[in-house]
């Protein structure tokens, strides 16, 4: 259920600096494992494939824009005129700065499965815990949320963000591994159906301790390891 995930990749903070047909065909290239959609005019395109194919491209990603930052800062050294170019490399400095800030310790990211972000909060929220040195915030976007882990104390301790990072991205690794989505889905959109599967799945729930369930307004997700999550689905389905 969890090999593959689709994303959305914001190509536009490179259009001043690459042709971007060619820079997604060298993506193409280095990651054969996943599937491009068509490039859109907004700079937008779609990638397919599984969790650790998408980290590499994105640690491709960051090579690049690490390349960005340094040409950035070169052109600058050697030139004050032309502030028009100045003010868009600012702008693109700026735009790709967690980027930078990522390369050098003081800000990392993981990219989790949404379902699996779910049940490491639910079940594991100490993998979250840490110290008023460092600050975790996320993004969702669909099927992907973005972890964001930094520095926040008065001391940069780029190893202690980079442990932190090592440690979700262990737990989600072996959660990864074991889990999988049953999805239950509801006959009739109406009030008192939704009401019965709640109180269902409500009443199951101490028979299946290690189960994560979450409501939506059309269907009932059910995450657990492969036969408790089949067998709780099998019973609210009865």
């Amino acid at each position: 259920v969890f090999s593959s995930v689709t994303s959305v990749l914001n190509m536009s903070i490179f259009k001043d600096q690459f042709v971007l047909e060619d820079l997604i065909e060298e993506f193409k290239k280095k990651s054969t494992a996943l599937s491009f959609g068509p490039l859109q005019s907004n700079g937008h395109i779609s990638v397919q494939g599984s969790f650790p194919a998408i980290e590499l491209l994105r640690d491709f990603l960051l090579l690049k824009a690490k390349s960005l930052s340094e040409n950035d800062k070169r052109e600058e050294s050697r030139s004050h005129q032309r502030p028009k170019r100045r003010q868009q490399q600012h702008s693109l400095t700026t735009g790709t700065s967690n980027f930078i800030r990522d390369a050098g310790g003081e800000k990392q990211v993981v990219v989790l499965d949404t379902d699996i972000y779910h049940y490491m909060k639910y079940f594991f929220p100490r993998t979250f815990l840490v110290n008023d040195d460092v600050v975790i915030s996320d993004i969702t976007d669909g099927d992907i949320t973005m972890v964001y882990i930094e520095n926040a104390g008065s001391r940069s301790d780029a190893g202690q963000v980079l442990r932190v990072k090592e440690k979700i991205e262990n737990q989600s690794m072996k959660l990864h591994n074991a889990l999988r989505k049953e999805r239950i889905y509801f006959k009739e959109h109406v009030r008192d159906e939704k009401r019965r599967y709640k109180w269902v799945c409500e009443s199951l729930k101490p028979h299946y301790p290690s189960v994560l369930v979450i409501p939506y307004d059309t269907h009932i997700d059910v995450i657990g390891n492969s036969s408790e999550a089949l067998e709780f689905t099998k019973d609210v389905s009865s």
